[in-house]
C-alpha cells in the first residue's frame, strides 16, 4: 500500500507540469463469466492518452495499479514495463511538448469494492460488475493521471459477454459485440464509471422547458440486480430524481451538464453512493427487501438528491486537491436536505439532519483527529480518512449556519456564479468566499477563519436572571470551546469562539404541553451575549439556545430546563425542538454530564411518544450504545432487562402495522437476553406467537435470528436452514453475521482467522462477520483478542487495500473489553508506534478516544448509582 500512495507535492508537481487533452480506455471484462473452477483474476485494459508537457525534456509518471503491463509507448516508442512500471506507477522520461502513452495491461478483478468489482450472485449465479474509484481507484482499472485537477474528455469502450448490457457516464451503443460510448465532458478519474452485467433495467425520461426557450431532455435509468427486481420501487426513485432535477434547476440557473441520468444499485458497496456523472452507483440495500420505515425512504430520498447535487458542486466544479474534499461533500450534504426539505414529501428533512447527520459530525469534531473542514490532506491515505463527519456533515452544518448569516438569496446566487465561472475547472477555499462576498456584501475570510479553518464544537448555555416579578430581567448565552478530551498527537486545530447567528426559543407548560411563547435571533460572540431582546418575558421553564437549528453547536441548559426536560420532554409539541434536546441530552451523556442511566430513563418514559419516526430509530440506537458503552457495568444486566420490558411494552401497544411498531420490533430483539424475550422471538420466527399486526418477513427474521444465535438460541443447523429459505445475496450476509455471533470460544476463533489471516472474504462479508464477532453479551469471549488486535494491525495495514485494511482496524478494536487495561494497551501500542502510518495511527487514536469517554462516562453513571 504505501507505494500506492501520492502526496499532495507529487501531485501539483505534475499539475503544473501536465495537461490531459484525452483518454481513449478500452476493457475486455469477457473473462469475467470465465468457466473452470479458479475465479478469473484480471482483465485486459488498454488505454490511451494524449496530453501535453509544458517543459519538454522534463519527466514524470502515470498512475496504474496492475499485476502485469503486457505493452507500453509512448509518442511511439515501446517502452520496457519492467524497467518503467513498478507496479503502481509508470515513468515517463524525456516527454515532448505534446504526447501519446499507449498502455495494455492485465488489470484484476476486486473483491474488496475498489477498482472494478466482481460479484457472483448465489441466487443464479450470475455475475455483476461495477467500478468504485473515489479517492484514486481509477488506476486499478486503466492507466491515468489518477488526481481530481487533471481533468480530461473520456470515451469508454467495453467488450462483454453478448448477453450483458453495459453503461458508462456517456450514453452507449453496441455494435459487433462492443459497447462504444459518448465522449464525456471533461471530468476527474475518480468520477468515471463503468456497469456491467445482466442488470435489470428500467427507464424513464425529464423534460424541462429553458429559459432561452429551448427543452432540457435527460434520459433517465435505474438498474439492479435481476434478483432485486421484484423489491425495485423504480417508480419512487424516478419521483425523487424529477423532484431534484426541478429543484435544482430552479436553484443553480446552469442546466444539467451530463447528458443522460442512470442510477445504478450495485450489490457489496463500499459507500452510500458515488457521484459518477451521467451513471450514479448506490449500494444495493436501498432496495429494500421488507418492510422499512418512512425513515429509509427519506434517507434513500435524501442521498438521491445529494449525489445530484454533485454532478453541479464536485463533477462540473472540482476541487484541485483532497483538502477542499469539503467544496463538493458539505455542499451535497447540505443541497441534500435542503432539496429534501424544499422539492419531496420528506418536508421534516431538517430533522433528522439536527437529529442524525449532526451527532455524526459533534463526535468527529471532539476526537484527537478532529480537523478544520478544510483539512490538511497530505497524501491519499489522508484523504481516504477525510470522508468523515466533519467533511460532510459539519461542512453541512456549517453552510446551514453561511445561509442564516449571509441570507439564502445571497448564498444561491454565490452558487450560480461559482458554477458559471469554474464549470469544467477545478477550486480552491478563496474562488468560492469570493463570488460568497460578492453577492453577500459580506467579509467572508472572517466568517471562513472562525468557521472552515479551525477545528472543534462550542457549547452554548443559556443564563437566566429573574427580577422580583419573576419575569426575565436578564438572559445570556454563554459560549465554550472545547476541543478532544485526549490529545496524543498535535492539535489539527485549536478549539476558538466563533460568531453564531441563533434563535432562542423561550417554552412553557400550557394545557399539559410545553410550548414556545417567545423567540429571538441574535448573533452570540464571545464568552458572553446578552439578547436585550427577551427582557421582560415571563419566566421560561426551558430554554433552547440553538431553536430552529441555525448553528452548529453542543446545546447546554440550565438547571430550570433540565429539570423541565426530565419531567416533561415528551410534551414539547414541536418536534424540531423536541429532536435538538434530544440530541443535547445525549451529546451529554456522551460528555459525562449526564448520567448514562438517566438517559435510558428518559428513552424509557417519552420515547413511546417520539411522532417522528427517524428520531424514535436514533433513540433506539442511543439507548443500545449507552447501555453497551457508557452505563456502569454492574448496572448493565439491569438497563437491559428495563430496556427489553420497556421495548415489548411499546411494541405490544403500537398500532398493528404501524412503522412505531416495526422500529420497537427490532429495537426489542436487539436488546432481549432474557428467556422470555428470546422465547418469544422464537415463537414470532415459528408463528407460535403472535403480535397483532406484526408482519415477520425475511429480514425481520434474520433481525431475530441474530440475538437467538448470539444467545445460544440458534446453532450452524438452524442458521444452514434459514439460509435454505433466503440463498440470496443479502441472505448469505445475514448468514455470516449471525453465524459469527455464536457464543463459543471455537466460533470466535474461526471468524478471526478469517479476518485477520485470510483474504478471502469480499468487503460485504468482512462487514458482516466483524459485526458478528463483536457481541456486547460476549466480552468474557472476546477478552483473548486485545492482546492478538495490537499484534496484527500493522500487518493488516501493509498488506490489505486500504478499505479492508480500515474496516479490519476499526471493526475488531477491542472496544466491548472496556476497561483501564485496554486504555493501556492502546497507548503502548501508539507509543511503540510513532513511526506507523499516520492513517493507521489515526484510526487507533479515535477508537482510543471512543474507549476513553466511555469509561468517564461509566464513572459519572456508577457515581450517580452510588448517590441513589
Amino acid at each position: 500500500m504505501p507505494g500506492e500512495n501520492l502526496s499532495r507535492d507529487e501531485a501539483r508537481e505534475r499539475a503544473a507540469l501536465l495537461s490531459v487533452d484525452g483518454y481513449d480506455v478500452s476493457l475486455d471484462v469477457r473473462s469475467a463469466v470465465a468457466e473452470g473452477d479458479e475465479a478469473p483474476r484480471t482483465f485486459r485494459s488498454v488505454t490511451t492518452i494524449r496530453f501535453r508537457c509544458n517543459e519538454p525534456g522534463a519527466s514524470s509518471f502515470a498512475d496504474l495499479i496492475a499485476p502485469s503491463v503486457t505493452a507500453l509507448s509512448l509518442n511511439g516508442r515501446d517502452l520496457d514495463p519492467g524497467e518503467v512500471f513498478d507496479g503502481s506507477r509508470i515513468r515517463l522520461d524525456d516527454l515532448a511538448a505534446e504526447n501519446e502513452l499507449v498502455v495494455d495491461a492485465r488489470c484484476a478483478y476486486s473483491r474488496t469494492g475498489e477498482g472494478l468489482h466482481r460479484f457472483v450472485d448465489p441466487e443464479d449465479g450470475e455475475v455483476y460488475l461495477y467500478t468504485q474509484y473515489e479517492p484514486a481507484d481509477a488506476r486499478r482499472v486503466f492507466a491515468g493521471f489518477e488526481q481530481p485537477d487533471l481533468k480530461a474528455p473520456f470515451r469508454f469502450e467495453v467488450r462483454a459477454p453478448k448477453e450483458w448490457v453495459v453503461w458508462s457516464n456517456g450514453a452507449g451503443e453496441q455494435a459487433d459485440g462492443v459497447w462504444r460510448f459518448a465522449e464525456t465532458r471533461p471530468i476527474s478519474t475518480y468520477i468515471t464509471c463503468v456497469v456491467a452485467g445482466p442488470y435489470h433495467y428500467v427507464t424513464d425520461s425529464y423534460t424541462r422547458e429553458l429559459e432561452d426557450g429551448t427543452t432540457l431532455e435527460i434520459p433517465l435509468g435505474a438498474l439492479c440486480r435481476k434478483g432485486l427486481a421484484p423489491y425495485f420501487d423504480s417508480d419512487d426513485v424516478f419521483l425523487v430524481t424529477k423532484q431534484g432535477l426541478d429543484f435544482f434547476h430552479d436553484h443553480f440557473d446552469y442546466p444539467y451538464p451530463f447528458g443522460k441520468y442512470d442510477q445504478a444499485f450495485v450489490p457489496e458497496y463500499n459507500l452510500g453512493a458515488m457521484e459518477n456523472p451521467g451513471l450514479v452507483t448506490f449500494r444495493e440495500e436501498y432496495i429494500f427487501r421488507g418492510k422499512v420505515t418512512q425513515a429509509s425512504y427519506e434517507a434513500r430520498a435524501n442521498v438521491i438528491l445529494h449525489e445530484m447535487a454533485h454532478m453541479w458542486f464536485g463533477d462540473l466544479v472540482t476541487m484541485r486537491w483532497w483538502d477542499d474534499l469539503w467544496l463538493k461533500e458539505s455542499f451535497a450534504d447540505f443541497m441534500g436536505s435542503f432539496a429534501l426539505v424544499g422539492a419531496t414529501r420528506f418536508t421534516d428533512g431538517w430533522i433528522t439532519f439536527a437529529n442524525r447527520r449532526k451527532a455524526w459530525a459533534y463526535r468527529a469534531d471532539q476526537l484527537p483527529s478532529t480537523h478544520p473542514v478544510t483539512a490538511d490532506i497530505r497524501d491519499l491515505q489522508d484523504a481516504k480518512l477525510n470522508f468523515d463527519g466533519i467533511t460532510y456533515a459539519k461542512g453541512a452544518s456549517v453552510l446551514k449556519q453561511l445561509v442564516a448569516y449571509v441570507g439564502q438569496d445571497a448564498f444561491l446566487e454565490g452558487a450560480r456564479r461559482y458554477f458559471k465561472r469554474h464549470a469544467y475547472g477545478n477550486t480552491r477555499l478563496g474562488d468560492l468566499l469570493s463570488v460568497l462576498g460578492e453577492t453577500s456584501g459580506r467579509d467572508m475570510a472572517v466568517w471562513a477563519r472562525s468557521w472552515l479553518q479551525t477545528a472543534g464544537v462550542n457549547s452554548l448555555t443559556p443564563q437566566v436572571l429573574l427580577d422580583a416579578e419573576g419575569r426575565i430581567d436578564e438572559l445570556a448565552v454563554l459560549q465554550e470551546a472545547s476541543g478532544p478530551a485526549h490529545q496524543s498527537a498535535p492539535p489539527t486545530g485549536t478549539p476558538q469562539l466563533r460568531p453564531h447567528r441563533v434563535a432562542i426559543g423561550l417554552y412553557r407548560r400550557v394545557d399539559g404541553r410545553l410550548v414556545r411563547y417567545a423567540r429571538a435571533e441574535a448573533d452570540v460572540e464571545g464568552p458572553r451575549t446578552v439578547v436585550a431582546e427577551l427582557a421582560g418575558a415571563e419566566a421560561p421553564e426551558l430554554v433552547l439556545v440553538n431553536d430552529d437549528d441555525l448553528t452548529y453547536c453542543k446545546i447546554r441548559f440550565d438547571e430550570t430546563s433540565l429539570a423541565a426536560l426530565r419531567e416533561s420532554l415528551g410534551d414539547i409539541t414541536d418536534p424540531l425542538a423536541r429532536a435538538l434536546c434530544w440530541s443535547a441530552l445525549w451529546n451529554m451523556t456522551r460528555d459525562a454530564l449526564l448520567p448514562a442511566r438517566d438517559f435510558v430513563e428518559l428513552v424509557l418514559r417519552f420515547a413511546g411518544r417520539e411522532s417522528d419516526i427517524g428520531v424514535l430509530q436514533m433513540l433506539h440506537a442511543w439507548a443500545d450504545s449507552a447501555l453497551a458503552h457508557y452505563v456502569a457495568p454492574d448496572w448493565r444486566a439491569v438497563g437491559e432487562r428495563l430496556l427489553a420490558e420497556g421495548a415489548l411494552a411499546e411494541l405490544r401497544s403500537a398500532e398493528p402495522g404501524s412503522e412505531h411498531q416495526l422500529a420497537w420490533a427490532r429495537f426489542f430483539a436487539s436488546v432481549a437476553s432474557g428467556p422470555a424475550d428470546l422465547d418469544l422471538l422464537g415463537g414470532l420466527l415459528e408463528g407460535s406467537a403472535k403480535i397483532d399486526g406484526l408482519e415477520v418477513d425475511q429480514e425481520l427474521r434474520w433481525a431475530f435470528l441474530e440475538p437467538l444465535a448470539a444467545h445460544g438460541r440458534a446453532d450452524e443447523g438452524v442458521l444452514t436452514a434459514e439460509l435454505a429459505r433466503d440463498d440470496t445475496a443479502s441472505g448469505k450476509r445475514h448468514q455470516v453475521r449471525c453465524l459469527a455471533a455464536r457464543p463459543a470460544a471455537e466460533v470466535k476463533a474461526q471468524a478471526w482467522v478469517q479476518l485477520v489471516a485470510s483474504d478471502a472474504l469480499s468487503n460485504a462479508l468482512v462487514e458482516a462477520t466483524i459485526a458478528g464477532f463483536q457481541q456486547p453479551s460476549q466480552r468474557e469471549l472476546l477478552a483473548p483478542y486485545a492482546e492478538k488486535y495490537f499484534a496484527v494491525i500493522g500487518r493488516i495495514w501493509e498488506e490489505r487495500s486500504i478499505q479492508i485494511a480500515m474496516n479490519v482496524v476499526k471493526g475488531l478494536f477491542p472496544a466491548l473489553l472496556d476497561s483501564p487495561q485496554t486504555l493501556a494497551a492502546t497507548d503502548e501500542w501508539l507509543a511503540a508506534h510513532e513511526s506507523a502510518s499516520p492513517a493507521l495511527r489515526r484510526l487507533v487514536l479515535e477508537a482510543r478516544d471512543d474507549l476513553a469517554r466511555g469509561l468517564r462516562g461509566q464513572a459519572c453513571d456508577a457515581a450517580s448509582g452510588a448517590g441513589h
